[in-house]
């Protein structure tokens, strides 16, 4: 098992792995990788929509808001749980970074990682108000219920459990989203808002996607640890987003 090829071969075959101690020191890279974006995206996310609670127009709304805050810093507590595994220092990682730190409103980084976290680069955007945070909450959920469904088919089977444990709850954060956005669409100003913030967001969103052709997913996919490309993934959130948009009035 200490030869890369046996394992890869394995792997593209459809194989799964379920222990530290099966893995090669490239796929536990990779492996750390994925999960390390995953937790960091999860925690800033939270940490940013948390600063947008009181915002909320009325109970409904913030216990949603705070829902979604609750279960988002939940889910990167158990993909966490299995890091701590490779030696990740959990005590530790949820204290290391500034994770409602933000880049400035007009900054464009495209999909370049910032700083010493590995937070998707939507996450280093900040939010503006209820309106604002309801689209971006809408746009990445959206990506965000397509990228995980994805990866519930990792090859490290105790990840792809988890994922697909969360995946139900990340999905109804979506649907709490689109209904708060249905609601501000209703009146004038708030579509006009509304509209404004998705031209603010959806490039932004789309770059989370990465790029295609990537060298990357192709390391990815030869460890069993992706399966579809960027690009496909995210023609398929194009395509949910116009259809989510036009229900709305909002295209």
């Amino acid at each position: 098992m200490s030869d890369t090829m046996p394992i890869e071969e394995y792997l593209l075959k459809g194989g799964v792995l379920t222990s530290p101690d099966n893995v090669t020191p490239r796929y536990r890279g990779e492996l750390l990788r994925l999960m390390a974006s995953f937790v960091d995206s999860e925690l800033a996310g939270a940490a940013g929509f948390a600063d947008t609670i009181n915002d909320a127009p009325g109970i409904k709304e913030r216990i949603a808001s705070a829902k979604i805050v609750l279960e988002k810093t939940d889910h990167a507590g158990r993909v966490l749980e299995i890091m701590g595994s490779f030696g990740a220092d959990t005590d530790r990682y949820a204290v290391h970074h500034p994770w409602g730190a933000r880049l400035t409103r007009e900054a464009d980084i495209g999909a370049a990682r910032q700083g010493g976290d590995m937070r998707l680069s939507v996450f280093h955007y900040p939010l503006q108000g209820w309106i604002d945070a309801v689209v971006m909450n809408m746009l990445m959920g959206t990506a965000g219920t397509i990228q995980l469904r994805e990866l519930t088919h990792v090859s490290y089977q105790p990840l792809a459990e988890v994922f697909r444990a969360v995946l139900p709850r990340e999905a109804h954060h979506t649907e709490l989203g689109i209904e708060a956005l249905k609601r501000i669409a209703e009146n004038e100003d708030g579509a006009t808002a509304a509209r404004e913030a998705i031209a603010y967001w959806r490039p932004r969103v789309a770059a989370s996607f990465g790029l295609s052709g990537s060298t990357r997913y192709e390391t990815l996919a030869r460890f069993g640890l992706r399966h579809t490309p960027n690009e496909t993934l995210l023609s398929e959130w194009q395509a949910a987003v116009d259809a989510q948009l036009a229900a709305l009035n909002l295209n």
